[in-house]
């Protein structure tokens, strides 16, 4: 068969109904099925599909958020967070690979994914999504019913509302930035059951880190996007101008994180010294934007990238280690 607007010659690769016209695509998913897949492991299928290092760093976040509301420490209550917390993100992330299976085919960094290479059949990803998404929001509800609320909200706006707006414009990345901000104030939440100036403020700081930390991600995988037709750069280019709202951005993160020390946001505070530490940190992280906006590479790019992963997770160790060191 022959597929819309497309000059190829015709085969039987089962393929979504347009091809790009380099042919890298379609190259990628023939070159995909010719690969003999190697056997693996259900563990390690599992681990695929769930994004189990996207997962951990969730757990961590909720984790911190939890322990910066909780005047007692309870390992019971650690325990629940983390498996509703890894269950929640677990199950978006399997959604998200049954939906955009076929356009995961088109690109390098995807094509070897369970669904594309036919490691799982999509049936039983959905029936691993779904029992993960009951697992998660079952954990969630033991904690607090609003726990479960963010986490099912969480997990609707991700596979419902971000994956499907990725292929129709850059705001996918806005919509994104809601599930993606939820984790560090769903621990907060989770033991307070209330949804107050304290988790707002949480939310806030990973909300805006979000855009610095994706678009990074976006200016780096630009080209192998393109192949699956998403359009994730605010201005569907690698400029000045995304460059630019990837500093502005940058810069109202750096603000919001050290709020907490003007003493305004309630039981959320923030010492001087490790206020201090925090700007510095945020600094550092603005440098890298502004390196990016002035050279415009894929090296500064990637470096803007791991700045703003170890910004985030030593954003949570200090707030934590701040709160039992007063």
């Amino acid at each position: 068969m022959r597929y819309n607007n497309c000059k190829c010659t015709p085969c039987n690769v089962s393929l979504p109904p347009y091809c790009p016209i380099d042919m890298s695509a379609r190259e990628v998913v023939l070159e995909t099925q010719d690969k003999p897949v190697p056997k693996q492991g259900v563990l390690v299928v599992f681990k695929e599909i769930t994004k189990m290092r996207l997962a951990i760093s969730v757990v961590f976040s909720a984790v911190a958020g939890y322990l910066l509301a909780a005047e007692t420490v309870s390992f019971s209550h650690i325990l629940l967070l983390s498996l509703g917390g890894y269950a929640m993100v677990g199950a978006s992330n399997a959604f998200n690979q049954v939906i955009e299976k076929d356009l995961d085919a088109l690109m390098n960094r995807t094509a070897n994914r369970p669904l594309p290479t036919n490691r799982i059949s999509t049936q039983t990803a959905l029936i691993i999504a779904t029992l993960l998404t009951v697992l998660g929001l079952v954990s969630l509800y033991v904690l607090s019913p609003k726990t479960a609320m963010f986490g099912a909200i969480s997990i609707f706006l991700y596979t419902s509302v971000y994956t499907p707006l990725k292929t129709l414009t850059p705001l996918s990345v806005f919509v994104g930035a809601i599930p993606g901000a939820i984790p560090f104030m769903l621990g907060w939440v989770s033991e307070t059951n209330s949804f107050g100036i304290e988790p707002g403020t949480l939310f806030m700081i990973q909300f805006f880190w979000q855009f610095p930390h994706f678009w990074a991600l976006a200016w780096l995988l630009d080209d192998d996007y393109q192949k699956g037709g998403f359009k994730m750069l605010p201005t569907g280019k690698k400029d000045k101008k995304t460059a630019l709202q990837i500093i502005m951005y940058t810069f109202w993160m750096l603000v919001i994180s050290v709020f907490p020390v003007l003493g305004v946001t309630g039981l959320l505070v923030l010492s001087i010294p490790a206020a201090i530490i925090v700007g510095i940190m945020g600094v550092v992280m603005l440098l890298y934007a502004l390196r990016l906006y002035d050279k415009g590479g894929q090296k500064e790019a990637k470096a803007l990238m791991l700045a703003s992963v170890i910004y985030i997770s030593l954003l949570q160790i200090v707030y934590v280690a701040d709160k039992f060191l007063q």
